[in-house]
């Protein structure tokens, strides 16, 4: 396994990227919130375009001049990392966006990447579309997607899960970036094709379930013992997608943490086609965790 200095410790930096506008605001405000309770360097990125969209706060700057751009694009992130109570770093990057965050968030040192969640064609096409699986194959830190305003720090956390390595190593992610917490393994089971949501299962699945995968599942992982009684299990049958987002609802979860591949075609989800659908249905913060192996 290819390890990474952020594996083993809480962030020391946390890399906001932003496009300036004002949805990335809760972006802003959930990497402050958590870049104050690591007691981490939050580092805030923008990266400029040849081509900007419209509707950016940097659209309205009349003049063509690069070097004006980017003094506006400088000022603007100056102002909006201000008066934040944790150590603040800017940067200003050109070019292709992806390529960008990543060169940025290994120079900085930083162990997580916050974003915003947007519908523009510009930063959406980055956040929701191709981009994200882009991001999630050459980005070795974890990738936050935000959603909500913060208020606290997260308290209920789900963690999405086949039984993979993949899921396994979003389970120690989200087990070390937030000690203390009650961690909930979700799994949906697989059922055939159906415009009905089944969630309850017999008994005789559940047990086989929680006996044979689950039980195997945390006898692999490098959790100690308490923290293994905290965590808890919830298994429902149905699709992922309408399942998940349900439970998110129907529990208030604050964060999502899902593994970027999967045994059983989860994380396909997460990465293929439907990433726009399910990052669109669950509405929570989602955390997406690399595996280690993966990073080069």
């Amino acid at each position: 396994m290819n390890e990474q200095p952020w594996m083993n410790a809480l962030p020391a930096s946390v890399l906001l990227a932003t496009d300036l506008s004002v949805r990335c605001d809760r972006a802003l405000d959930r990497a402050a919130q958590l870049a104050g309770e690591w007691q981490a360097m939050l580092v805030g990125l923008n990266v400029l375009e040849t081509r900007q969209a419209p509707d950016l706060v940097l659209g309205w700057v009349a003049t063509g001049d690069d070097a004006e751009l980017e003094r506006f694009a400088e000022q603007q992130l100056r102002d909006d990392l201000a008066g934040l109570e944790v150590r603040v770093r800017m940067r200003i990057a050109r070019g292709d966006p992806v390529q960008a965050i990543v060169q940025a968030a290994r120079e900085s040192g930083s162990g997580l990447v916050v974003t915003g969640v947007a519908s523009n064609e510009f930063w959406g096409r980055l956040l929701l579309g191709s981009t994200v699986e882009a991001l999630t194959r050459r980005l070795p830190q974890p990738l936050l997607v935000v959603r909500q305003r913060p208020r606290g720090r997260y308290e209920r956390i789900v963690i999405a899960t086949d039984f993979s390595d993949s899921s396994r190593h979003a389970l120690h992610a989200a087990a070390r970036y937030f000690p203390g917490r009650e961690l909930v393994l979700y799994h949906a089971t697989d059922v055939p094709m159906s415009d009905r949501l089944e969630r309850v299962i017999d008994g005789e699945t559940r047990r086989h379930i929680e006996e044979g995968d689950y039980a195997a599942f945390l006898a692999a992982s490098d959790l100690p013992a308490d923290l293994r009684k905290r965590t808890r299990i919830v298994i429902e049958q149905g699709s992922l997608g309408a399942s998940l987002s349900r439970y998110v609802r129907e529990h208030g979860v604050d964060l999502l943490v899902m593994g970027s591949h999967g045994r059983s075609g989860l994380m396909n989800v997460l990465l293929g086609s439907s990433a726009r659908e399910l990052l669109q249905w669950v509405p929570c913060d989602s955390l997406i965790v690399r595996e280690p192996r993966a990073a080069g």
